[in-house]
């Protein structure tokens, strides 16, 4: 095989990585690892740990693939994805429709065989949740687009909790309630910055519906929403003081960020809010995992 090939061959390989989405899957099987700890008292089996890990990867893998196959159109018009594959030309409808197809179908074959039928079956809905009835239905007719289709984008918490406990908790719910709160000011702070892109799109996002001020005050409002309901936790007795103590200071310095982007606006301090809210959640989840383990050691 030439040079040429080879290189030819790497770059393919890269182009169907970066359908899967890698650093949205990351944050997602994050939570979901997350969720698979807080689970276990102590250290979780390995093997099951890693064939839950490796099929709510391959089952979100797959379901990112089709939303970059749906809104092919949508991406060749903003600049922040113009650059993937499907835009490009690199990679054809029907080779991602096979792919996602495939990945979508081990992962979900890997979490029924070798885990467990509710895990495969939480993990199918929120496949169709978000490939189906967020992309294709609730984000082209709906400025509350974010807020509805949350719940699919909530849910590898839970995923994680049944694949290792076979069952659906509290905990779990609250650990979904944390995402689905977080997902409206994370992405509307986006929206903020990005609002010409999605104009051109012709999508119902909030700031070209309502306008910013509006947007601006929604992101207050549900990160207000965020730092209460992460308090839950402590109040139901799932956490202890290390929690609270790491809780504390991340919601006071997000409710500082998004009260300065109320009262100032910019889209500077829109940026600032999305990138923080990402750090925002690993950490949270991280205070949660090292709570977890302080009270029951491994």
């Amino acid at each position: 095989m030439t040079t040429l090939s080879l290189s030819l061959e790497h770059t393919r390989w890269r182009d169907f990585l970066k359908l899967t989405k890698p650093r949205v899957v990351t944050l997602m099987v994050f939570t979901a690892m997350i969720g698979m700890l807080l689970a276990s008292q102590g250290t979780p089996d390995p093997a099951l740990f890693l064939l839950a890990s490796l099929g709510i990867t391959l089952a979100a893998g797959g379901a990112a693939a089709l939303n970059c196959l749906a809104e092919r159109d949508i991406d060749a018009i903003m600049k922040r994805t113009i650059g993937r594959p499907l835009p490009k030309g690199k990679v054809s409808p029907g080779e991602t429709l096979v792919f996602a197809l495939i990945l979508g179908g081990a992962g979900l074959a890997i979490l029924y065989l070798w885990v467990n039928p509710l895990t495969a079956g939480l993990t199918a809905a929120t496949f169709f949740g978000y490939a189906v009835v967020y992309t294709r239905w609730l984000k082209p007719t709906t400025p509350q687009n974010i807020v509805i289709g949350g719940a699919s984008g909530a849910m590898p918490p839970a995923l994680g909790w049944a694949a290792m406990s076979g069952h659906l908790g509290y905990e779990a719910l609250l650990l979904v309630l944390i995402i689905f709160a977080w997902t409206p000011p994370h992405f509307w702070s986006l929206a903020l910055y990005r609002k010409e892109e999605y104009a051109q799109t012709k999508l119902p996002m909030l700031p070209v519906t309502h306008g910013d001020r509006y947007t601006r005050l929604s992101v207050l409002l549900y990160t207000i929403l965020l730092a209460g309901v992460t308090l839950l936790l402590p109040a139901s007795g799932m956490t202890g003081w290390l929690y609270l103590l790491a809780c504390l200071p991340l919601n006071g310095y997000y409710l500082i960020l998004v009260r300065r982007l109320f009262v100032e606006g910019s889209s500077q301090l829109a940026r600032q809010a999305f990138s923080w809210s990402i750090i925002y959640l690993c950490l949270l989840f991280s205070a949660l995992l090292i709570d977890h383990y302080f009270l029951f050691p491994i």
